[in-house]
């Protein structure tokens, strides 16, 4: 038998139960106490009688609980639809299965409100560049904050390698867990490839992004893998889906095959619509068009 603690914003558990190790319990909303027990899970609540929650097999590292009262899964699969959006008041009436929105700028109130629609809540944050406008900027280092982003002036490089940042990332992520995200899109984890004003190095960059999928494992947080193609096989296996930006338009789609052999989904924006829609779905990517703001003034997904 094995005993599990409350359950307090979306937090899963671990526990064992013989030689069956448990990676991950599904995310419930409730106040919640568990145990495993003859093949079963139980769960106590202090609101209501005793709930009997049937046990699921393993999928792809992660196990699920399923009751009627708890019935949403924070899973992504291969070809779930997607919506995006990270300014501006979030539009919840769209059909996608999950959702994808600002860390910060969303409140608490928004992400319940899209879990009870039985969305699975995606957050944004940006991993490798600083952003004066965030309320932790103040947090960053100086001797941290490299060069501007080409074509985005307010956004600079970090130093992925400085220790300090490491602290603020895991902050950023505890951030992400309290607020109630399935999951996070961790954003610019391709410092390596550009002129940061930093030694960044792929073997560093790989380190750090594998540092984020660990550090999101240890809070029950799914993590997609945002562009950074060139690292694709050596990551397919440690993050849980992918978020990518026109791969249609620079026929770099295929370099996901490490994802969707996996059944694990792809989510891609592009930014001028075309007639990709067809293809998207024979490969099983999760195409939508967008503006580049990504403000909600125009959605138009392939399914």
């Amino acid at each position: 038998m094995v005993y599990g603690a409350e359950l307090h914003t979306g937090w899963n558990l671990l526990g064992a139960e013989q030689n069956i190790y448990t990676q991950v319990l599904k995310r419930a909303y409730i106040k919640i106490v568990w145990r495993y027990e003859k093949g079963q899970w139980y769960a106590f609540r202090p609101d209501r009688a005793n709930t009997n929650f049937g046990y699921i097999p393993k999928k792809r590292g992660f196990w699920v609980l399923s009751t009627k009262d708890t019935n949403i899964s924070f899973e992504i699969q291969r070809g779930d639809s997607w919506y995006w959006q990270l300014q501006g008041k979030i539009d919840m009436t769209k059909s996608a299965k999950v959702y994808d929105i600002d860390l910060f700028d969303t409140p608490k109130s928004v992400i319940d409100e899209l879990h009870e629609k039985n969305k699975v809540v995606i957050c944004y944050f940006s991993a490798g560049s600083y952003e004066a406008w965030r309320s932790d900027s103040a947090d960053f280092p100086k001797e941290a904050i490299g060069k501007s982003l080409d074509g985005w002036q307010d956004e600079r490089w970090l130093d992925i390698t400085h220790p300090k940042i490491a602290q603020i990332m895991m902050g950023r992520l505890d951030l992400a867990a309290q607020k109630g995200c399935d999951g996070v899109e961790a954003d610019n984890v391709d410092v390596y490839m550009h002129k940061s004003g930093f030694d960044i190095d792929y073997q560093k960059q790989l380190a750090y992004n594998l540092f984020l999928a660990d550090e999101a494992h240890k809070r029950g947080l799914l993590i997609g893998l945002k562009n950074d193609m060139q690292q694709i096989k050596d990551l397919a296996t440690r993050f849980d889906f992918a978020v990518n930006e026109e791969c249609f338009e620079y026929d770099e789609c295929t370099l996901y095959e490490p994802f969707l052999s996996q059944n694990k989904a792809v989510l891609n924006a592009e930014y001028k619509v075309d007639d990709i829609c067809d293809e998207a779905k024979l490969l099983g990517i999760s195409s939508a068009f967008y503006t580049k703001e990504l403000d909600g003034s125009f959605y138009q997904p392939c399914f």
